[in-house]
């Protein structure tokens, strides 16, 4: 099983909630789309307060590495607010590899694909998850 850099990942969520909407690129709406996806089955596995406390673990990742982000926060509900065009790749990827590493990457792979259920799991969409 090939693994995919959580980073690759995370792009191709945004890139397919791009297509969705008709957006141009990895921009932040679309990375808070791609978050408000995700919370279902995490919230499902984590409740919602451990679905905020990872996120917001996520955000607080993503803004060392991106000086952009510092406006960014988690709302009391799990939401985004004030995401930034730049950083919406990081934050999905720090959310991503905290799943991997709290529940591992195949547990992630599902909740990924719960999200996306209607992509292929043979790499042509973004529901592959973490692994093709």
């Amino acid at each position: 099983m090939n693994t995919l850099p959580i980073t690759d990942v995370a792009r191709r969520l945004i890139a397919l909630e791009a297509a969705r909407d008709g957006s141009a690129g990895a921009g932040g709406g679309d990375a808070v789309r791609v978050c408000d996806k995700l919370r279902v089955p995490i919230a499902k596995l984590a409740g919602v307060a451990g679905y905020r406390s990872l996120l917001s673990r996520a955000v607080a990742l993503a803004k060392a590495k991106v000086p952009a982000l510092a406006g960014v926060q988690v709302r009391a509900d799990g939401t985004l607010e004030g995401s930034d065009r730049t950083g919406g790749v990081e934050i999905v990827a720090q959310l991503l590899a905290l799943l991997v590493t709290f529940i591992g990457e195949p547990l992630t792979r599902t909740l990924v694909r719960d999200a996306w259920p209607d992509e292929s799991p043979n790499g042509s969409g973004a529901g592959t998850g973490v692994a093709t």
